[in-house]
């Protein structure tokens, strides 16, 4: 989507999940429509902090492998949403840091920020706690893209079972 001169990008948090595909795909239609940028951003942290200092050294992952897995992800994504010629329609950035604060942040001088959404069993609100924080944040409009019908499904017969189980 990359038309020079064409106005803000649209930028799209791509963590894997069924949500943030559908996400990507949302806002790659929007791009064509709006003839603007699209961005997909996948924000990693580095596990080092949350594992026990007394977790065996070969329990901690070295940063380069997680920022490898994490471009993994990122590049898994694109490429299973756009398919293997993304060249020229979406552009990847993968950024270290807690997504809450980085996907506001890369989108400060976007038209959008946005991100896949799937209601959790636990969850009854509209967004997690990254979306939550995000919708907090940003200075931009965010919008959020629910999960593929089917996950949803699943997650609402998981939420119907719980119930059922416990009355």
């Amino acid at each position: 989507m990359s038309v020079p001169g064409s106005g803000p990008a649209i930028v799209v948090g791509v963590d894997g999940s069924p949500a943030s595909a559908a996400a990507l795909r949302w806002a790659a239609e929007q791009g064509r429509a709006l003839r603007a940028e699209v961005v997909a951003v996948h924000v990693w942290e580095p596990s080092g902090p949350r594992i026990a200092p007394y977790a065996p050294a070969a329990a901690r992952p070295e940063a380069d492998e997680e920022r490898i897995a994490a471009a993994r992800v990122l590049a898994e994504t694109v490429r299973g949403v756009m398919g293997p010629r993304v060249a020229g329609t979406v552009r990847a950035e993968l950024i270290e840091g807690p997504p809450a604060r980085v996907l506001p942040r890369r989108a400060r001088h976007a038209a959008l920020l946005v991100l896949g959404h799937t209601m959790h069993p636990q969850h009854t609100t509209a967004a997690g706690p990254v979306g939550r924080e995000c919708l907090r944040r940003a200075t931009v409009p965010v919008v959020t893209v629910p999960a593929p019908a089917a996950t949803v499904t699943r997650l609402a017969e998981h939420r119907a079972a719980g119930r059922t189980a416990a009355t």
